[in-house]
């Protein structure tokens, strides 16, 4: 199902469906600030179940929390105060923030590692669902190969220092009439207009050094 909405004045009763459908376990396609996305609601495990089953991808780095605040990366990560200069210093923006997990956080997101992705979008629809939401959303870039994906399965080896490999522009999708053939999604937020077909610059920044583990639309070095 399509909704169609205005990215800059989005209905609250559109805004407050969405939340609800997010909240019972649905996946919403958005349009981001980095071409499209799949979502979830972050508190509902089942949730999450089916989007890692829908991506395919194996690698848990791929999944990002999409936040509307530096401080809702708090909930689930610990920030030093250089991260965060760095940090604030970059968003909102087209850049995924690896950082080392709380306490408990790998365990309700069924994650391996003691690390997670987080991002601040620069584009106002999921930023206006996640303040409805009240909470971040879980998410992973739409491609097009989700129309056929596969079972997600857990990593079995460490491969944190490795970088992840660019995605295909070819694989992106540009208008929200596209994602109707990926099974699974429940709803499409349609500003009806084509989005560039770029992802993000994802940087680890759970050691002492900033390393690039995917340059994307983001600068790096800045």
């Amino acid at each position: 199902m399509i909704e169609y909405i205005v990215p800059n004045n989005i209905d609250d009763r559109i805004l407050a469906r969405t939340a609800q459908m997010l909240k019972d376990g649905a996946l919403v396609a958005l349009p981001t600030d980095t071409s499209w996305s799949v979502v979830c609601s972050l508190k509902s495990p089942a949730a999450i179940k089916k989007l890692r089953k829908l991506s395919g991808e194996r690698d848990e780095r791929h999944f990002t929390l999409l936040c509307s605040g530096i401080s809702q990366f708090g909930e689930v990560c610990s920030i030093s105060n250089s991260r965060f200069r760095m940090i604030k210093r970059l968003s909102p923006g087209p850049y995924v923030f690896i950082l080392k997990t709380l306490p408990g956080t790998e365990k309700f997101l069924d994650i391996r590692r003691k690390e997670a992705g987080v991002r601040i979008p620069e584009y106002p629809v999921p930023v206006r669902l996640i303040e409805t939401l009240g909470h971040p959303l879980y998410s992973i870039t739409a491609k097009k190969s989700m129309t056929n994906s596969g079972e997600w399965e857990a990593e079995t080896d460490d491969n944190s220092d490795t970088e992840l490999p660019p995605i295909p522009e070819e694989e992106l999708f540009e208008s929200g009439w596209e994602l109707e053939g990926i099974e699974g999604v429940d709803l499409i937020l349609d500003g009806g207009e084509e989005r560039e077909r770029v992802f993000s610059t994802i940087l680890d920044m759970c050691t002492d050094e900033i390393k690039l583990l995917r340059k994307g639309s983001g600068p790096w070095p800045v």
